[in-house]
């Protein structure tokens, strides 16, 4: 038996705010919404529906901390580094906050890189390609890395 991730779930302090984050900006798609015990939460995919792919839970008391235990970053793969420069542009306008200046190389060299953000709440978030980096900056030249350290 392999594994495999299937979706994603994120505790946020305002559904309604991360759900315009996640639908409006990334183009994930709401697939179900409801409430039990007084938590809302919400099931989010992609274009033409499908399985989940992150799972939205109104049950934070504060923004992301990424001195605990758990969640480092969540990582998207799109399908070149021109659409991953897309949702750069439309993740600028919406005013998100950006780790690293703009697209940065895995490593040194390398031809995979993409975008260091953050959602509503702080949650770190990548968007990437396998391919278009190249001379792109890179965090550390000794080993593959992330924009988040």
């Amino acid at each position: 038996m392999t594994l495999r991730t299937g979706h994603t779930g994120l505790n946020v302090t305002d559904l309604d705010r991360s759900l315009a984050f996640y639908r409006d900006t990334l183009g994930l798609v709401p697939l179900a919404e409801s409430e039990r015990d007084g938590r809302r939460y919400a099931f989010l995919g992609s274009h033409g529906g499908g399985a989940p792919v992150l799972t939205l839970w109104q049950q934070a008391d504060g923004p992301y901390d990424s001195g605990r235990a758990g969640l480092h970053h969540l990582a998207f793969e799109a399908e070149s580094m021109d659409r991953v420069r897309e949702y750069e542009s439309a993740l600028r306008a919406a005013g998100a906050e950006f780790a690293q200046a703009s697209v940065t190389a895995h490593r040194e060299g390398a031809t995979s890189g993409g975008i260091f953000f953050h959602d509503p709440d702080g949650t770190r978030l990548e968007i990437y390609a396998e391919k278009g980096a190249e001379g792109a900056p890179a965090p550390d030249d000794s080993a593959p890395a992330c924009g988040f350290f």
